[in-house]
């Protein structure tokens, strides 16, 4: 059976950023399919889950965030602005610009527009808020530009409900955050742990 990774993520999150292209080499080695599911973290998820946005985190807790991204970033050997102009920044418009893209071109066009529109806000210093930035995203992608039109639907609203209920139920609580069979592993930096995940045996839960 080819496994399949649920993973919950915003486009404005620098660990998601962080994570995007090893998630997507990490499930082609597996042979494992990602299910694309961007969520209103910060306003269904947080308040359910005891999460609080980067502002009202203690100064100690800001601090060590930078801290933290300059090392994975330098690690990783991926490019990031630490302190971006347009952040923090309302990621709802390019959540379900990225449902449309899933809904209408498939998950692997999904995971390239949402790198894309996590890399204008990490390393381009673009708000991913303007429509004009996310029609210049769709069309470095090759995608048609009636996804803007298609992330105003009622089908793609409802979607993006029902995939933050869903991260709600399976227990998630920040991003990004994969599932495997129920079983979640937050972070970029779980990522080994994931991998090694794929490689055992399903476990037959459903």
């Amino acid at each position: 059976m080819t496994p399949s990774i649920d993973y919950y993520f915003v486009p404005q999150s620098p660990w998601s950023y962080l994570g995007h292209a090893r998630l997507q080499e990490i499930a082609l080695a597996a042979g494992a399919s990602i299910r694309v599911l961007p969520v209103d973290l910060g306003g269904k998820v947080f308040p359910v889950s005891g999460g609080l946005p980067l502002s009202k985190r203690a100064p100690q807790r800001q601090a060590y965030r930078l801290v933290e991204l300059r090392r994975f970033s330098e690690w990783l050997n991926t490019p990031i602005r630490l302190e971006p102009k347009y952040f923090p920044v309302d990621g709802g418009d390019a959540s379900r610009l990225i449902i449309a893209a899933d809904l209408h071109d498939g998950p692997g066009a999904a995971m390239a527009l949402a790198g894309t529109l996590m890399r204008a806000v990490w390393v381009d210093d673009l708000h991913i808020g303007d429509e004009a930035v996310l029609a210049a995203a769709l069309a470095e992608c090759g995608l048609p530009a009636r996804r803007l039109e298609d992330a105003h639907s009622q089908t793609v609203h409802l979607r993006y409900e029902a995939d933050t209920q869903a991260a709600i139920d399976a227990g998630v609580f920040g991003a990004p955050s994969y599932v495997v069979e129920g079983e979640i592993f937050w972070g970029q930096d779980r990522l080994d742990f994931l991998e090694r995940r794929l490689q055992q045996a399903p476990t037959g839960r459903p």
